[in-house]
């Protein structure tokens, strides 16, 4: 079992079902505390795409890894099978979806759920809560799928989160009302939850309304009833107060002590005394199931990695500390960009992240180092990706997108552009720095070839994009090692000089093997400021309660 929080590369139900060379599962039984995800659903639709790059184009490895799995197809159909023979409620439910929505994509979609939805609650502790993030387009379906797999009575509550503002596309000639919400279906395995009531603060309109006394100090305050509810049949005592005899919700001893604190105020003779409830020591109001106060991740937002589908830290910071405790275990399957990766490292949770591609795992793992400094990268491990060149070129032979994904993340760097002849024009990554704050911004730009042959036409094509962009730096990444008329190829391309005088090779030649054993490195200015991957907040964490993972 692992013990460090992990990172899994590959297909989340690989992954769910897979077993450690000792047979033991990747992820135990009933080991999980808190389950959230955000599955993508490909309906051909812009909130669909799952990445998009600078261009506006979408990421060809993140395409190629989900253009089929929600497409009725043969892989779907087994998937179908797969769940409808083994019984019981979700079977049920699939057929049900079957005859109404036939061999369609959204029946893929929901089947492929399904298997994902039952090693969820294999997983998920007898005590854990589960939030399945979708949009309306699916939410429907979603809930019978959910009241299959985890029963009816497991459902709590299914929250609306606004993430958008009004859409002004009427004059664009839309006909209907616009989508501005998202659907969190709220789930938990057994009557025996974690639950942590969040408040929010009051609205103005409301404070003006009912707080609207002052004291001498400015203190605002309302009067609230001070008699017992339900009378004598509730056991309220019954004596007299300044003049009133009532039953009181308080004992003598009780009511005297909030009279000597001025607490009691009667606001004329024979009127009914209230209670001088303060606005300060009030916890808020508790958080309900439309959420309309976390705002989206927008253009201008300082934790924005440039993500579309990227959720705001707020939204998981209230999920984890509503349905979570420090030192519980946290699994996104569908992790992304690490939005809840991110959020439990800082509540001193335990977590799992899984991805299908190497470029989200890649983000999360900039993301961590830049919030929490590269010493982060103790506290993790990442299953699934290359441990040796024998991996690395299995994996160039498997799907070239992820590996150039995989190989760009070696040196830091972010994937530019569609993986096509031509759309690229000769850069497949970029890096950018800056000499010091303020600055243009110096660029290092990235060929990867996953191929055996290559050639010193290969160096001259790198120099020629170098010239052409203006670059800084070029830096040639290949599975081969680069050949002498490569090496005096690059060798002419001179120098970049840093500000600090140190000089760097303009063109610089890097093997797979040679990053992944440590005898080779891109060189260049390191007391620059790294801006590829749009920083995150520092964050100082607070001492974790236990952040070892226990999943036996």
């Amino acid at each position: 079992m692992p013990d460090k929080n992990t990172l899994y590369y590959g297909d989340n139900l690989e992954v769910l079902r897979g077993k450690m060379d000792d047979g033991r599962p990747y992820i135990a039984d009933q080991s999980v505390d808190l389950i959230y995800l955000d599955p993508p659903f490909n309906s051909r639709q812009d909130y669909n795409v799952l990445y998009k790059e600078k261009d506006g184009s979408s990421s060809a490895s993140q395409v190629t890894a989900f253009k089929d799995t929600w497409e009725w197809n043969e892989e779907s159909s087994l998937a179908y099978h797969e769940v409808v023979e083994g019984g019981g409620r979700v079977s049920e439910v699939l057929q049900a979806f079957r005859k109404l929505l036939g061999g369609s994509d959204m029946l893929a979609y929901l089947a492929m759920m399904s298997q994902r939805l039952v090693e969820l609650r294999r997983v998920l502790k007898t005590t854990g809560s589960i939030y399945l993030h979708c949009d309306p387009t699916a939410s429907h379906y979603l809930k019978l799928l959910m009241d299959g797999v985890f029963g009816p009575d497991s459902f709590r509550s299914e929250i609306t989160w606004k993430r958008s503002h009004a859409h002004s596309d009427s004059k664009q000639g839309r006909k209907g009302y616009g989508n501005v919400a998202d659907i969190l279906l709220y789930y938990t395995k057994s009557e025996n939850y974690t639950f942590n009531t969040q408040f929010i603060p009051y609205e103005q309109e409301y404070i003006d309304k009912y707080y609207r006394y002052r004291d001498s100090d400015g203190r605002r305050y309302w009067l609230d009833n001070l008699t017992g509810p339900g009378g004598a049949a509730k056991g309220n005592p019954l004596y007299e107060v300044m003049g009133v005899s009532r039953h009181w919700r308080y004992s003598r001893e009780k009511m005297a002590k909030l009279i000597a604190e001025g607490r009691v105020v009667q606001s004329k003779p024979g009127n009914v005394p209230q209670y001088k409830r303060y606005l300060d020591e009030m916890r808020g109001v508790p958080v309900q199931n439309i959420w309309t106060d976390i705002s989206p991740i927008n253009m201008m937002a300082k934790e924005r990695l440039g993500y579309p589908t990227q959720k705001p830290e707020e939204l998981l910071n209230r999920i984890l500390s509503v349905s979570s405790n420090e030192g519980d275990l946290i699994l996104d399957p569908f992790c992304g960009c690490g939005t809840a990766v991110q959020v439990s490292q800082k509540l001193n949770r335990r977590w799992i992240g899984i991805d299908i591609t190497h470029l989200a795992i890649g983000l999360i793992k900039n993301r961590l180092d830049s919030t929490f400094g590269v010493g982060i990268r103790e506290t993790y491990q990442v299953v699934g990706e290359p441990k040796d060149l024998a991996g690395a070129i299995q994996l160039a032979e498997e799907n070239k997108h992820q590996f150039q994904n995989w190989a760009l993340g070696l040196c830091g760097a972010l994937r530019y552009g569609e993986a096509r002849k031509g759309a690229d024009r000769g850069i497949d990554g970029r890096l950018y720095f800056l000499e010091s704050k303020g600055g243009d911004a110096k660029q290092i730009i990235f060929s990867v070839k996953g191929g055996r042959n290559i050639g010193v036409s290969e160096v001259r094509d790198l120099i020629g994009v170098l010239q052409r962009e203006g670059a800084d730096i070029g830096v040639y990444i290949s599975l081969a090692e680069p050949t002498k008329p490569m090496v005096r190829e690059a060798a002419e391309a001179g120098y970049y000089t840093s500000v600090d005088g140190s000089k760097y090779p303009r063109v610089q030649l890097l093997g797979i093997e040679g990053l992944m054993n440590g005898t080779q490195r891109l060189e260049r200015p390191l007391h620059v400021l790294d801006v590829t991957f749009k920083a995150a907040p520092r964050h100082r964490p607070k001492p974790a309660t236990n952040l070892s993972l226990d999943l036996t």
